[in-house]
């Protein structure tokens, strides 16, 4: 039957942040169809238990702490000319882990599971498959970072999208198969890859609507309204996004609402975003055990990220809470929702009325929540969108 060689840069356990979240159900039905082997990255040491409580339903699994500095990425990537987000993952023993892994298993697939890890894929593949998870345009959002910089910031970042699309494009010209997030990530990569690209197909993301049910959770009547973001905040979209939301948007919305509330929910709050909590009404809350009773205390859920690369996770998961939605045009991209019915798309000062309208009318909020949530049921189940997996693979039971 053959097995399967997957590729992380971030092993994806717990499935806690976007790209942790697709590929733990990637993996777990990859490991459904064959034996399959996890070589890959934890960003700490303390995330190699989670990392290892995956070990049960593998054939091997083989962690890596990366210990690389952006620092020495930037240094080695202004002398090799690579691109620096993919020097930051290098490794001679992740290589010799992976030339060991083909050379004594049955392995017929090669799963790479962000562009970082194609470098770990060898040219000659002895006829193995060799699938790509793009799952964003990566190059992309250091183009659109390059174009708003200046400066050695705005300098390195337009250097990093050149370099880092020239390498998307190598690899995809070596894969069979190369997977993004939605069909518009896709099609924006077919536009600059080139020649010599062989498939390139979108893989949406799915939600666990059993997990995100706000059925088990009872919402708090009476309270103070809150407004909730949540996701990785050390990332630079996400920083982006909350700042300017709690410094131009909310006080427009607490011109309305006084009593309002602006929860930024989610682990590695950057000392930037903990300033936020400065501001009057606004909460930082840093990492917290369950994202899902602060999505099902929420009046409304916003998303106001000006960069955002594919489908965003935490739109699906406040969906799937029932909750009311706001999102900008670029967050909404990839999502197949409906404006003014699933969700509601605005921009700057339309976002700040957009919000202020949905807590001026709570009812009005819980009828689009639950819209969305039945949405999310019937569009967005992760074994629907996984099942073209089967085939990639050569599964039997395809």
């Amino acid at each position: 039957m053959g097995e399967i060689l997957f590729l992380a840069h971030r092993i994806p356990n717990p499935p806690d942040r976007g790209d942790r979240i697709r590929g733990f159900h990637i993996l777990r039905h990859l490991a459904a169809l064959k034996p399959t082997h996890v070589v890959g990255f934890v960003d700490h040491e303390r995330d190699r238990a989670a990392a290892e409580a995956l070990s049960p339903d593998l054939a091997s699994l083989h962690v890596q702490v990366r210990r690389g500095s952006r620092l020495r990425a930037g240094i080695e990537s202004l002398i090799t000319g690579r691109a620096a987000s993919v020097a930051a993952f290098g490794s001679r023993r992740m290589s010799r882990i992976v030339e060991r892994l083909l050379d004594q298993r049955p392995i017929d697939t090669i799963f790479a599971y962000s562009a970082q890890t194609a470098q770990f894929v060898p040219d000659d593949r002895d006829g193995r498959r060799f699938i790509m998870d793009f799952v964003d345009v990566d190059s992309e959002k250091f183009r659109a970072y390059g174009e708003g910089g200046r400066g050695l910031t705005g300098w390195a970042n337009r250097r990093e999208g050149r370099l880092l699309a020239r390498y998307e494009a190598q690899v995809a010209r070596r894969a069979d198969v190369s997977l993004f997030v939605s069909e518009a990530e896709a099609a924006l990569f077919r536009r600059g890859a080139g020649r010599g690209v062989r498939q390139v197909r979108a893989l949406e993301n799915g939600i666990d609507t059993d997990f995100f049910d706000p059925a088990r959770f009872r919402r708090v009547e009476g309270a103070e309204p809150m407004i909730v973001f949540t996701g990785q905040m050390d990332y630079r979209p996400n920083i982006d996004a909350v700042s300017r939301f709690a410094l131009r948007t909310f006080p427009a919305i607490r011109a309305k609402h006084p009593a309002a509330l602006f929860a930024i929910v989610g682990r590695d709050p950057t000392p930037a975003v903990r300033d936020l909590a400065r501001q009057k009404n606004v909460l930082v809350t840093g990492e917290v055990p369950d994202i899902r009773p602060w999505l099902a205390a929420a009046a409304v859920v916003v998303a106001p990220m000006e960069i955002a690369r594919g489908v965003q996770n935490k739109v699906l998961e406040a969906m799937a809470m029932a909750r009311p939605v706001v999102v900008s045009a670029a967050a909404s991209e990839g999502i197949d929702a409906e404006n003014g019915r699933h969700l509601l798309v605005a921009q700057g000062y339309d976002m700040a009325n957009a919000v202020s309208q949905l807590l001026a009318d709570p009812a009005r909020g819980d009828a689009m929540g639950q819209v969305a949530r039945a949405h999310m049921v019937a569009r967005y189940s992760w074994p629907a969108h996984l099942a073209v997996l089967d085939t990639m693979v050569g599964s039997q039971t395809s």
